[in-house]
């Protein structure tokens, strides 16, 4: 039986939830799942953004217990320093705990009109100035990224830490059909290619759709 249990929210809707999610499967962690209901006003406050502090997901491992998803990335590279979480080097892994921080803190444009769908598909949307402009400071952020490590990943040649934090930011994109450039598209395609990402995507599919504030502009 798998010592670590993650507790998530909706697939298809939940973004930290994501994060959570992909930063455990990252770090080769043995995890089950637990499932928070439709109907719990904890989903509803993750994905709608309405919690003060984020509490899901979390982590409960060794009998560790471990929320907010910054603290579950750190968490798991201490105790998976091999896997290649945060960048070996000081400068980098500075740089890479940094934008991870900008992602976390900021983007609430970006967050509250383009929300995660992946079942969606928006053709043609339009984004307003505001959203825009997080989508421009997110772009710049992975062009300085492929520039100064040489990709094909955020830091390199493998995913870490900052990919799982802004892998909800590449299904945005997708679902909103966001003009970006092709570098920007080239890294979204390589995002959604991973093992855990299909993985996640396909499950978010069956997902039945219970949600209906979602459904709401906002």
């Amino acid at each position: 039986m798998a010592k670590a249990v993650l507790t998530i929210s909706s697939k298809n809707y939940g973004a930290w939830a994501l994060r959570g999610w992909l930063m455990a499967k990252l770090a080769g962690l043995e995890f089950t799942e637990k499932v928070i209901p439709p109907d719990d006003p904890a989903m509803k406050a993750e994905i709608l953004l309405l919690a003060p502090s984020m509490r899901v997901p979390a982590l409960l491992h060794d009998g560790i217990e471990v929320w907010d998803t910054l603290a579950i990335g750190e968490y798991l590279h201490e105790r998976k320093p091999r896997a290649g979480l945060l960048p070996a080097d000081v400068k980098a892994r500075a740089h890479c705990r940094a934008i991870c921080g900008e992602m976390h803190s900021g983007f609430s444009s970006l967050r509250s009109a383009l929300p995660m769908n992946i079942k969606a598909r928006f053709p043609g949307f339009k984004v307003w100035s505001r959203a825009q402009a997080d989508i421009d400071r997110i772009l710049a952020i992975w062009a300085d990224c492929f520039e100064r490590y040489g990709g094909p990943f955020l830091f390199g040649k493998q995913p870490c830490l900052a990919d799982a934090m802004y892998a909800p930011v590449v299904t945005r994109l997708l679902s909103y059909d966001v003009a970006i450039d092709k570098a920007s598209a080239a890294y979204c395609k390589r995002i959604m290619e991973l093992p855990a990402m299909k993985e996640w995507v396909a499950a978010a599919k069956q997902e039945p759709d219970e949600i209906d504030e979602l459904d709401a502009e906002f």
